[in-house]
């Protein structure tokens, strides 16, 4: 019987292990913490509103740069708990099978009216994501301006509000805007469902940790260390982004010495000690 992991990993992309940014692993002590972690025989697993091509795209190859092993336990639950894979060996790209739950799925219609409103009058600051299997997101343009781009923001979610309410889908759909996307997505979706899948997929291959650090930059990401500490795991939470303020858990709360360190620089003050405990 394989041996019981020493931790497990459970971490927001877009701000802990990403720069917001430049929107890649910016930090290379991430990766090589994350994957000496990994190798180790820990997961690690990516609970993100990102797409599977992302993380395929921009997180793995930074991890298959600094060393990570075909075999080692690494996950993604994408697009809130709407798609997920595990590593593959036998992929040439390492990721295996992509599932979705079709229940979560925004109507193709809604898609394509996003797309066309984009296309016409925010260009200049967003772009639709097309990799999105179940959701939809809207995202900031790489190096446009933020305050232009929040301003635009504002004006996009109220167009993309109004369609909702006049086709009817605010019971079932809700948006959910952050600091460089708005993302339309199924009411069912969260960092909740996330860890519940992320559970699901270690499940399948071995044993559970029982230890969990959970990393996030905004209050919602709370939800996924509250998931597991109400299944009665040990779990303590990293906030990268404090200054949103610090709710409240019947769990520890992490954050940087100094709350000026924020985002990925955050994350990478902890992995280090997250690595020696790891072994």
């Amino acid at each position: 019987m394989s041996e019981t992991p020493r931790l497990g990993l459970l971490l927001d992309v877009d701000g802990p292990i990403a720069s917001p940014i430049t929107r890649t692993v910016a930090i290379p002590s991430i990766a090589d913490d994350l994957v000496a972690i990994a190798n180790a025989g820990n997961p690690v697993v990516f609970n993100t509103g990102r797409s599977d091509a992302f993380i395929r795209d921009v997180v793995i190859p930074a991890l298959v740069d600094a060393g990570l092993e075909a075999t080692a336990p690494v996950h993604a639950v994408c697009e809130k708990g709407g798609s997920w894979f595990s590593l593959d060996p036998a992929a040439a790209d390492l990721v295996g099978t992509v599932q979705t739950d079709p229940r979560l799925q925004t109507p193709a219609e809604f898609g394509d009216f996003v797309r066309a409103i984009v296309t016409e009058r925010y260009r200049d600051l967003m772009f639709f994501d097309e990799t999105k299997l179940t959701m939809i997101s809207v995202e900031q343009n790489v190096g446009s301006d933020s305050a232009a781009y929040r301003e635009a923001q504002t004006r996009f979610d109220a167009e993309a509000l109004a369609y909702m309410e006049q086709h009817g889908l605010t019971t079932d759909f809700r948006i959910d805007p952050t600091i460089i996307s708005t993302d339309i997505e199924h009411r069912e979706t969260g960092k909740d469902l996330g860890a519940r899948r992320a559970l699901e997929l270690i499940s399948a291959h071995g044993p559970l940790p029982r230890r969990w650090y959970t990393a996030g930059d905004s209050r919602s990401d709370y939800a996924m260390a509250d998931a597991l500490h109400e299944l009665g795991y040990e779990v303590e939470h990293l906030d990268v982004r404090p200054l949103d303020g610090v709710p409240a858990t019947p769990y520890p709360v992490l954050r940087a010495a100094d709350d000026a360190v924020i985002h990925d620089e955050a994350t990478a003050e902890f992995l280090g000690v997250w690595r020696a405990e790891a072994h």
